[in-house]
């Protein structure tokens, strides 16, 4: 693989990321305002995580994916968000060859996990709703643990095929890539050949990792209102869909933004505003997951109020 990329650089051996904004004096406002963005994810998922490890009531199926969740979300956001911070300071503002293909290996492997993980968690709030005196046999830790494997396996291996196809591409013109990242289609629009057949293969793990997961968790959301509107009281209901709720809200917040990047017409393609809908399930999903999680669910309140009451303790 190493000898197939070498032999298909050509005249290219590094890139440049434009960024947002060529102005110093917008860089350094937009440092602040991103560093303050990407301190507010790393913080909030890992205040999701550690709540979660630390507190043995949250040791169950539902919270170990979200715990699970927030790790991919800091990975995610991880990948791009230090490198952006650095050009907006820095006067280069290159990447090497090998430095883009693994940052798009890495973005397009947890974005893509992430997309399949969310089939699991409905499947999770499918069975804690339909089949709730069954909910920890059915989902027991093996399943959990397989389930999840499942899910990073596949968000690898895809993310594998559309970075291979599209860094073994002839880069031998232009390497300015528009974008504040080694993003696929904004880096294969610089290739000297035509990439029709690699955007078909693309095309096709869209479907597999963006319309398929979203009709299984439509299928799963059918079942689960038809089980709502089975329950007789109303604070029963609006319980049972409160536990749905906050999943929902982060399926809308990556899905909406990736549909649009991934699936639009290529005659559709503006590289502007692009990359600016990429911030939203790139790193504003990240940070308002835990937000989301954290205001709706009150046992994570209760295990921040342990924390800080053990911290009191302490003290």
């Amino acid at each position: 693989m190493l000898m197939l990329l070498e032999q298909n650089q050509s005249w290219v051996s590094e890139f440049i990321l434009l960024g947002f904004s060529s102005d110093p004096t917008s860089n350094r406002i937009l440092f602040i305002a991103f560093l303050l963005l990407y301190l507010s994810a790393i913080l909030g998922n890992g205040l999701i995580v550690t709540l979660i490890c630390l507190d043995s009531h949250l040791h169950t199926p539902m919270y170990f994916f979200l715990c699970i969740l927030s790790l991919l979300d800091m990975g995610y956001v991880t990948t791009t968000m230090p490198q952006m911070l650095v050009h907006l300071l820095a006067y280069s503002r290159t990447i090497s060859f090998a430095g883009c293909w693994l940052q798009m290996y890495m973005f397009g492997a947890l974005g893509l996990t992430e997309c399949i993980f969310f089939v699991v968690m409905a499947y999770d709030r499918y069975v804690a709703i339909c089949y709730p005196l069954r909910y920890t046999v059915i989902l027991s830790w093996d399943l959990c643990t397989q389930l999840a494997a499942g899910s990073w396996t596949c968000g690898f291996f895809f993310s594998l095929i559309h970075t291979f196809l599209t860094m073994r591409l002839p880069y031998c013109g232009p390497n300015v890539v528009n974008h504040y990242f080694c993003e696929g289609p904004s880096v294969r629009s610089l290739a000297c050949m035509d990439t029709h057949l690699i955007e078909m293969v693309d095309q096709v793990i869209t479907v597999f990792v963006i319309v398929t997961p979203l009709s299984l968790i439509l299928a799963s959301y059918i079942h689960i209102a038809l089980a709502i509107l089975k329950i007789k009281s109303t604070r029963g209901r609006c319980k049972a869909f409160s536990t749905c709720a906050s999943h929902l809200t982060v399926v809308t917040l990556l899905y909406t933004p990736a549909t649009y990047i991934y699936m639009k017409p290529k005659s559709n393609y503006s590289p502007e505003r692009d990359k600016r809908i990429s911030l939203l399930y790139n790193v504003f999903a990240a940070i308002l997951n835990p937000v989301v999680y954290s205001l709706r669910n009150k046992d994570i309140k209760g295990a921040f109020l342990k924390v800080m009451e053990r911290g009191r303790v302490t003290w």
